[in-house]
């Protein structure tokens, strides 16, 4: 799809993963946990709220273990149906330091009760796979990622849930032509800007996001293209950079202010700001940056409003790309 769409439109899809998300880079998770349990306790219900009171249904990219309300081992495996991933960085067995139990014993592991809540809020819950496993390493095999995909429909099927929308872990795209078979429509690519070019060295790609994001500059707008497999790609836009480290220093401003920028040039332009974030970032300053996401959200509902804008899921740009097509 090369011509712009009939109005522009603003998607914003969430990597929603608490834990599992980076767990695999921890010897002691303790830090990352207690970052989980204030995703839940300050972050969750605000943004959803964000969401709800502005009309806007976000595509919340969701580990399929937090579908799940509990887990046990068996002869001391969990999940032994599942082909685990052999990546090189980890040593241990993939599920090791996982804690069996509950969501009530481990909330940061296990999310039932917050799915439901998306649900009641007609949010598009899709899916990041099932246990973070990283579709584009060696390390994923085929057998691995089509596990991942079944187990998380699985997953969703209990609930009622319908999957759509595919977010690849560390956003590394890998067995992309098993998304169909598991009635995945849409799957979320890189930003396509010069400095995602996986040839660079990492420090150069690094130092000219940073630079962008501490400038302002609009991120690029796209427009949702079909792939060889069928399915419909819709890259990113743009991400919300966390506050953590040396990204510290840039003022959140610049943050709000660079994805207005994009968010007004999908209006002008007749294509799409797809703007991406993980929520357990908001958890480094929650009031600060819960209220600059409330700043870009109430900008596109304000452009919406006016008839200068749409607002859609990544399965509802989907839909409506293969309608025109």
């Amino acid at each position: 799809m090369n011509t712009p769409l009939d109005r522009g439109i603003f998607t914003l899809s969430l990597d929603f993963e608490l834990v599992w998300g980076s767990r695999d880079l921890y010897a002691d998770p303790a830090s990352l946990i207690a970052q989980a349990q204030l995703t839940r306790e300050r972050v969750f219900e605000r943004l959803l709220s964000l969401l709800t009171t502005n009309g806007i249904t976000a595509t919340w990219a969701t580990v399929g273990h937090l579908f799940l309300q509990s887990a046990s081992r068996q002869d001391g495996l969990l999940h032994p149906t599942l082909t685990p991933p052999q990546h090189s960085w980890r040593s241990t067995p993939w599920f090791e330091g996982v804690p069996e139990g509950s969501e009530a014993e481990h909330p940061t592991w296990y999310g039932r009760s917050l799915l439901l809540r998306l649900k009641d809020a007609e949010q598009d819950i899709g899916s990041h796979s099932f246990s973070h496993a990283i579709f584009g390493d060696p390390g994923c095999s085929r057998e691995c990622a089509e596990s991942e995909l079944a187990r998380c429909v699985s997953a969703a099927a209990d609930l009622d849930i319908e999957l759509r929308s595919f977010v690849f872990p560390r956003n590394q795209v890998g067995h992309v032509e098993l998304l169909g078979k598991y009635g995945f429509t849409c799957w979320r690519g890189s930003a396509p800007v010069w400095y995602h070019n996986k040839r660079l060295p990492g420090a150069i790609r690094r130092v000219a996001h940073f630079v962008a994001v501490g400038a302002a500059v609009s991120p690029v707008t796209v427009l949702p293209y079909r792939d060889p497999h069928g399915l419909w790609c819709i890259p990113a836009s743009g991400s919300f950079l966390p506050t953590y480290g040396v990204r510290r220093i840039i003022p959140i401003r610049q943050r709000v202010r660079r994805a207005i920028r994009g968010i007004d040039a999908a209006a002008a332009e007749r294509r799409v700001s797809h703007f991406w974030l993980h929520p357990i970032n908001l958890a480094d300053d929650p009031k600060r940056l819960l209220d600059a996401m409330a700043q870009i959200i109430e900008h596109a509902a304000r452009l919406r409003d006016q008839g200068r804008l749409e607002i859609d899921s990544m399965a509802a740009i989907a839909a409506q790309a293969e309608a025109r097509s």
